[in-house]
């Protein structure tokens, strides 16, 4: 089987390749490596599918259904593996296989057909809490969001939200001088930042992007997450990312700024989170987001985004 990368996948990982990266052109190569080593079956490949990974629906020898999802580095899968492996399957998708370290060649190194690739549970790909109506689909997103929130490991691998933002807040430093239009909502972000970062009330294993459309329908739960980028940190960062879902609807509705701030106090009291902080991290993440959508050249994006952060 040929397997041709989505549009979606191409569009996105083009936006954000480095000088050189050629993943993407070895993307076939390394599906058909990672199928024949794990004598999976091929279904196909699901599309429009993700935008930082190959997601193929495949069944294994025994004829388990499974997801096979293989990834760039920059997309950081190993984490993603620690994350899941950590969660065994509460309130996540299950990893279906050991990680690579436990499955050394004699040489002493990992297949190439292993790192960043994941073997998962499958589930239903096509149906998401997105599905539902915007009430009943913050309340599941966010009673699945809750399960995640655990200790981290010890001496564990994963970034942490001073870290992750730091190195966005760097980028939005830069935009903001040569980008008189987008100055005074960075400047708003960076100070929320600097206050949010100067006395955190936790430190747990978080989901890092978490949204509406990474909560898919299953067997073994009603719902479970899927596609981590997991982080350290404080609660209130993971859900400010869930605070601007459909964020086009809230900019089409008449009443988008009360709704918004309806939803921020209703979220922060469902999961015990600190209001101001929620709003503070909401503030911090749209305006990333929208910077750096207007950086790459998707202005539609930027302009809902940015419009968005100014409610806040």
């Amino acid at each position: 089987m040929a397997f041709e990368p989505p549009q979606r996948l191409v569009r996105a990982l083009g936006e954000t390749a480095p000088d050189g990266d050629d993943w993407l052109e070895k993307l076939p190569e390394l599906a058909q490596q990672a199928v024949a080593l794990r004598e999976l079956t091929v279904e196909r490949v699901q599309v429009p599918g993700g935008r930082s990974s190959l997601v193929v629906l495949v069944r294994t020898a025994d004829g388990t259904p499974a997801v096979l999802k293989l990834a760039p580095p920059r997309s950081r899968p190993e984490s993603e593996r620690a994350a899941l492996a950590h969660w065994g399957g509460r309130g996540a998708v299950q990893l279906l296989e050991p990680p690579p370290s436990s499955r050394l060649r004699s040489s002493g190194e990992a297949p190439p057909s292993s790192v960043g690739v994941l073997l998962l549970e499958r589930l239903h790909p096509d149906v998401s809490v997105r599905s539902l109506p915007e009430a009943k689909a913050l309340l599941e997103a966010a009673g699945t969001l809750r399960r995640l929130w655990v200790e981290p490991p010890a001496e564990h691998p994963f970034e942490t939200v001073a870290e992750r933002t730091g190195r966005q807040a760097e980028a939005l430093r830069a935009s903001a001088d040569t980008d008189a239009e987008v100055a005074p909502l960075v400047d708003a972000a960076l100070a929320a930042r600097e206050e949010l970062l100067a006395a955190p009330p936790e430190q747990l294993l978080l989901h890092g992007t978490f949204r509406q459309s990474k909560v898919l329908a299953a067997d073994r739960m009603p719902w479970l997450a899927v596609g981590p980028d997991p982080v350290v940190g404080e609660c209130a960062f993971d859900l400010a990312r869930l605070v601007r879902d459909r964020v086009e609807d809230l900019i089409a509705s008449p009443s988008g700024p009360a709704t918004t701030r309806r939803r921020v106090k209703r979220l922060a009291e469902s999961l015990e989170v600190d209001q101001e902080r929620l709003r503070g991290w909401t503030l911090f993440r749209a305006v990333e987001s929208g910077v750096r959508a207007r950086r790459v050249g998707r202005p539609q994006d930027a302009e809902l985004l940015l419009e968005f952060a100014g409610w806040l």
